[in-house]
């Protein structure tokens, strides 16, 4: 990534942090968006994506809530807009299956689609909204294939960035991401309704979508491209598949120039069916490979393969708050990319639901509650979530166990069942 210019060297880098400060702080008190653009004009020629992403963090550090830089986001990136740094083509952008190349090609089939389809179908609601009401809502929710380009960016890429200390722009991102999914289904739900009030709606959702365009790939990719290892960005691709993609698939697999293998070899390996050199992580295996409980013995293997098997998605917290594991069961309700482990809970989940999550944490380690649980509709499933303190035996908390389970099957049984199918 390029360094600053020109006027940089003017100001101590105290001095322009503190300049900055003052820009956002302008925005969050009302001042208009063109005396902010003078003021920061007047500190530097020239902004990186990770200095504002530092920036952020420091507000954030400092007592400024995330919801307030969420609120104005898209104000700080108009006023950025002009000051970035044109950066050097990204090479990554280029390059068939990675990851940076996959979400710049969702992002350019999302903007396709709202040119060529949503605007004209949006329009034409306008005038005859019996006519075209079903064609937008059904347009609307191939649009909210969004979710799982955003659900990769919060599970797969926001777990580096707090691993480099980046845990302000994960949390205003994922914000906005959550105001988009909102605004789209409800946007969706009016048309249907054909509420013509909705129009104006649309073209704010369409705007903001765009906008979250430009923060990612002026922002987002060259901070993640200046942070990440080549070793992280294959966990990346390899757990991709796991969230989904957004409209388009990735045009080829990823051969990383580390990874000493080539072709059929690195799909196997990508599937699975082969272990990638330096990129994973087995578990540890006791010296005999046995596992020792106080009412029986297994291996690991064994373990694994039951853990697994139960038809219940499990999720364990540890004490710190830590995510430790997760089972892959073969129908899970929510997808697990291993990313997750090593994370912090309150990160795992949206801004707006943290406070919940923190809660529920904080009850557990008081011994308020030893359990909660709730349950949502999603489309056809019925889900259960359970959440139970874990202690041991002299009652200490060791950490919380989530179980969810899709029980719109279970709701339907009647009468008995007792011979063989």
């Amino acid at each position: 990534m390029s360094e600053f210019i020109n006027n940089r060297s003017a100001l101590s880098d105290q001095d322009r942090r503190e300049g900055l400060k003052k820009v956002i702080r302008m925005l969050h008190a009302g001042e208009s968006v063109d005396a902010a653009k003078a003021e920061f004009a007047r500190i530097s020629d020239g902004i990186s994506g990770d200095e504002i992403a530092r920036l952020e963090g420091e507000l954030v550090a400092e007592g400024l809530a995330v919801s307030e830089i969420q609120r104005l986001c898209d104000v700080h990136a108009d006023v950025f807009r002009e000051q970035l740094i044109a950066e050097d083509e990204l090479e990554f952008d280029a390059i068939p299956g990675h990851p940076v190349r996959t979400l710049i090609r969702e992002n350019e089939a999302i903007a396709e689609l709202i040119k060529l389809t949503l605007e004209p179908q949006t329009l034409a609601f306008a005038s005859n909204p019996d006519a075209v009401a079903d064609q937008l809502a059904t347009t609307l929710g191939l649009l909210f294939d969004l979710d799982k380009h955003y659900a990769r960016k919060e599970m797969l890429i926001f777990p580096y960035l707090e691993k480099y200390n980046r845990s302000a722009p994960p949390k205003v991102m994922w914000g906005v991401d959550d105001e988009i999914r909102d605004a789209i289904k409800d946007a969706r739900k009016r048309v249907m309704a054909r509420d013509l009030g909705v129009i104006p709606a649309l073209s704010v959702l369409y705007k903001k979508i765009q906008e979250m365009f430009f923060k990612e790939e002026n922002i987002l990719v060259p901070m993640l491209i200046d942070l990440l290892t080549e070793d992280e960005w294959l966990a990346i691709a390899k757990e991709s598949p796991e969230v989904g993609f957004c409209l388009v698939e990735p045009d080829g697999p990823w051969i990383p120039k580390r990874l000493p293998l080539t072709g059929e070899a690195f799909v196997k390996a990508m599937h699975g069916e082969e272990t990638l050199p330096a990129a994973q992580t087995q578990p540890t295996q006791p010296a005999d490979g046995l596992i020792r409980f106080d009412t029986g013995v297994l291996r690991l293997d064994q373990l694994t393969a039951l853990l697994d098997k139960l038809p219940i998605d499990i999720t364990f917290v540890d004490e710190n708050d830590i995510v430790r594991y997760f089972s892959r069961a073969e129908d899970r309700v929510f997808p697990r990319p291993k990313t997750v482990i090593g994370r912090h809970v309150n990160n795992c989940h949206p801004p707006a639901s943290v406070h919940v999550v923190e809660q529920l944490v904080n009850d557990f380690k008081s011994g308020v509650k030893d359990s909660e649980d709730f349950w949502i509709n999603m489309g056809e499933l019925f889900v259960l979530i359970r959440y139970f303190a874990v202690r041991g035996t002299e009652g200490q908390y060791l950490g919380t166990l989530e179980v969810t389970q899709n029980i719109a099957p279970i709701k339907l049984i009647e009468g008995q069942k007792r011979l063989l199918s």
